[in-house]
């Protein structure tokens, strides 16, 4: 019997982009995307305990709105 080879876990990894190129372990968070979409306010506050995923749901935010983060550094710049 092959024993099936297992997923890493993203252990201190906080980019989205690394997570799905190298296949980690990940719980798909995406439905925060569509929930934030159609209950958008002008503000969003996410609190979350330490080492909790923050980080992480901004890259994820980050590869799923790209043009967001240049429209960032064209505010910055100007």
């Amino acid at each position: 019997m092959q024993m099936t080879e297992l997923r890493k876990l993203p252990i201190e990894i906080e980019d989205f982009e690394e997570i799905r190129q190298e296949d980690f372990y990940y719980v798909d968070k995406t439905r925060l995307i569509e929930q934030l979409l159609i209950q958008w306010a002008e503000v969003n506050v996410f609190t979350r305990p330490r080492r909790f995923g923050k980080s992480l749901n901004m890259s994820m935010f980050q590869q799923f709105f790209p043009g967001v983060q240049n429209l960032m550094r064209q505010i910055r710049n100007y």
